[in-house]
C-alpha cells in the first residue's frame, strides 16, 4: 500500500514536469543525494529534519562539500517537501519563505527528499491541513518557538510573532529554468 501510493505521486510529480524517483529505503535515498552532490561545490540545506535523518549533511561534509544553510546562491539544494499530494503537488510553509525561495530560484539544482508520511490523497487543502497538524507543531517545539501549536501540540492559527507558518507555497509544476529531482522514499522521514 505505502509503495504504491510512492509511485503514485513520482508518476505525479513527472507529470509536473519534476525528475522523480522512488527509493525502497532512506539508504539509498542517501546514496542518491551523494550522486547528485557529485559535481557541486557548494550545497545548500533548508534546515530539514528529512535530510537531517539521511545523514547525508555529514557524509557531504566529509567529501569536502560546501554547506551553506538557506543560501540562494549554490551548485545544489537540499531540502523537503511538508506535505506532497498524491498528484504530484508539493506544498511548503515558511515563516520567512527563505527555503521555499532557494528552491525557486539561485541554485543551479534542487533535490527534495519526501518521506511516504508526508503524501496525501486528497488535494492542496489536506496538504496544508497535514502540515499545521503535524509539521508545524514539533518545528516550533524543535526551534524553540514561542506560540500555542508549541505548547500544546495543536494549530490554533495564532498571531504570535513566532508563528513560522507565514508563507505558504504550492508547486503546482517544476518551476521554469529550475533543475529538480524528487525522491520519494518509502519510509517515514522528518514531519
Amino acid at each position: 500500500m505505502n509503495e504504491e501510493l510512492c509511485r503514485r505521486a513520482v508518476e505525479g510529480l513527472r507529470k509536473r514536469g519534476y525528475e522523480a524517483v522512488f527509493a525502497r529505503t532512506p539508504e539509498e535515498a542517501a546514496d542518491l543525494v551523494m550522486h547528485e552532490a557529485e559535481a557541486a561545490a557548494s550545497v545548500g540545506w533548508g534546515g530539514s529534519e528529512t535530510i537531517k535523518a539521511l545523514g547525508v549533511r555529514e557524509r557531504l561534509a566529509a567529501a569536502g562539500k560546501e554547506i551553506r544553510d538557506h543560501q540562494l546562491v549554490m551548485d545544489l539544494f537540499l531540502l523537503s517537501a511538508n506535505a506532497l499530494t498524491a498528484d504530484g503537488r508539493i506544498v511548503n510553509i515558511d515563516g520567512r519563505g527563505n527555503r521555499v525561495a532557494a528552491s525557486i530560484a539561485g541554485p543551479s539544482r534542487v533535490v527534495y527528499v519526501i518521506g511516504r508520511n508526508k503524501i496525501v490523497e486528497g488535494g492542496v487543502d489536506e496538504a496544508i491541513a497535514r502540515i499545521k497538524r503535524c509539521a508545524c507543531p514539533p518545528n516550533c517545539r524543535r526551534l524553540g518557538k514561542k506560540t500555542p501549536c508549541a505548547a500544546t501540540g495543536v494549530c490554533a492559527d495564532c498571531d504570535s510573532p513566532d508563528r513560522i507558518c507565514k508563507v505558504t507555497a504550492v508547486f503546482d509544476r517544476r518551476p521554469t529554468g529550475i533543475s529538480t529531482l524528487a525522491i520519494v522514499v518509502d519510509a517515514d522521514l522528518g514531519y
